[in-house]
């Protein structure tokens, strides 16, 4: 079988799993989403790797591992998305040590957390989109709906909109300081709108 690869497009609040998250992979070359649900640490973990700003005072436990990997000469070389059973993802660390290549099962957010560490590309195969994957609505059909429904407003606990940049920075850094990553994450992309 062929693999697809995915890019990952966010992290958001699963509004069906309590406590949980909602990580989105995008088809590479393709309109289809992969929703994956994942649990609170490995959201966390996954959003420092993507936010290479955020710098942790220790090592998470997927950067240890990262470090340990390095120490020893091993990379992840790819991860692969093998399938779903009942709505639980498996997937595949490919390793490489001096040539040699090996397959370790993983859970799919730990994998995926690996990869964004190694650098390491994220594929999946037809049978697992086909299952899986969704498409999302465009933009225009979304504003049509808008004036058709009324819509939950979201609620906020902070408005930080109404922050400075100067102050969104400190935030930030007391954030991280309390490995609050999450919400250094949310203060990050706020200082992005404002820019």
């Amino acid at each position: 079988m062929s693999l697809i690869r995915l890019t990952i497009n966010r992290i958001s609040y699963s509004q069906t799993h309590n406590g949980a998250y909602a990580l989105l992979l995008n088809e590479k070359d393709g309109e289809r989403k992969l929703p994956v649900v994942i649990g609170g640490f490995e959201a966390q973990s996954i959003a420092v790797a993507l936010e290479k700003e955020i710098r942790p005072p220790r090592p998470l436990t997927h950067d240890l591992f990262k470090n340990f990997s390095d120490c020893f000469e091993i990379k992840i070389k790819q991860v692969i998305i093998t399938k779903i059973v009942d709505g639980v993802f498996f997937s595949s660390l490919i390793c490489v040590r001096d040539k040699i290549e090996e397959i370790i099962d993983s859970r799919t957010s730990d994998a995926i957390a690996l990869a964004i560490r190694f650098n390491a590309p994220i594929f999946t195969y037809e049978d697992v989109l086909n299952k899986a994957g969704i498409i999302l609505e465009s933009q225009d059909s979304k504003k049509t709906k808008k004036d058709s429904k009324k819509q939950t407003p979201k609620i906020k606990k902070i408005e930080y909109s109404k922050f400075s940049a100067n102050q969104l920075e400190k935030a930030i850094v007391i954030a991280v300081k309390n490995e609050d990553y999450e919400l250094a994450a949310h203060l990050r992309d706020e200082i992005k709108r404002k820019k």
